[in-house]
């Protein structure tokens, strides 16, 4: 398979950073991003500064952020094939609690981030004219929905990143620019940390296989999608069947 040049948003940590790991060992031209440049360094140089990757720092709710990856690498690697939308924020909050702030932000950086660095790389794919791949990262939770886990404001906006998805597919698959999602289960990473979650894997049996799932896994998704040249429009859970069904007992 030809090697591809990669933009991945949300790459210093957790699932952005197993992904843009893959993409380099196997021998693709990555762009690496994230809003936190201490972090996106610290992970360029713990993968050995490779000299197939880059790092541009920058929050992708700024539209110019998107362009600025695009530029990158287009001047570093000479062509753009595949963007993968991953950097996002998640956390849960009682209905009755969010603010317009929240709102704002999930809108920001989740939606606007991948809506504007989708329009980007799209243009940009247009212009070479041979197509290309956009994953977007979204969430089982969009159609499972947890009672004991109220988090609507963030789930609206990876909501519309999944209708996004369809719509982008159905728009530019004339051009054979491919749309797809993944919906992540419950997955190994500091988000967990993040929103008070101690033991990660105490969540385990909201997954039918008994487990959560590891960044590696969301990574080896990403690469089937992006190398996947008929699937278009879908959304790929890995969950471990969390929207499949429950175990009782």
């Amino acid at each position: 398979m030809k090697n591809k040049t990669v933009i991945i948003t949300g790459a210093s940590t957790g699932i952005g950073k197993a992904i843009a790991q893959l993409f380099i060992e196997k021998g693709n031209n990555v762009v690496m991003n994230s809003a936190n440049e201490s972090r996106l360094r610290a992970t360029y140089e713990e993968f050995g500064a490779p000299e197939n990757a880059v790092m541009v720092p920058g929050d992708v709710s700024d539209k110019e952020v998107g362009e600025k990856l695009v530029q990158e690498a287009i001047s570093n690697f000479g062509t753009l094939d595949v963007l993968i939308n991953n950097a996002g924020v998640f956390a849960p909050k009682p209905f009755l609690e969010v603010e317009e702030s929240d709102i704002d932000r999930y809108m920001d950086i989740n939606f606007k981030g991948t809506y504007f660095t989708s329009q980007a790389a799209i243009k940009q794919m247009l212009k070479q004219g041979h197509g290309g791949t956009i994953i977007n990262n979204g969430t089982v939770l969009v159609d499972h929905a947890i009672a004991g886990f109220p988090c609507s404001a963030p789930l609206a906006s990876k909501a519309a990143i999944h209708t996004l998805t369809r719509h982008l597919a159905a728009e530019f698959g004339k051009d054979n620019i491919r749309v797809n999602t993944i919906a992540p289960g419950i997955i190994r990473s500091p988000l967990q940390g993040k929103i008070g979650v101690e033991d990660a894997d105490s969540l385990a049996g909201l997954h039918l296989l008994n487990r959560i799932g590891e960044p590696e896994e969301i990574a080896h998704a990403a690469y089937y999608l992006a190398y996947a040249d008929f699937v278009t429009g879908d959304t790929l859970n890995v969950g471990g069947g969390h929207s499949v069904g429950h175990a009782i007992g």
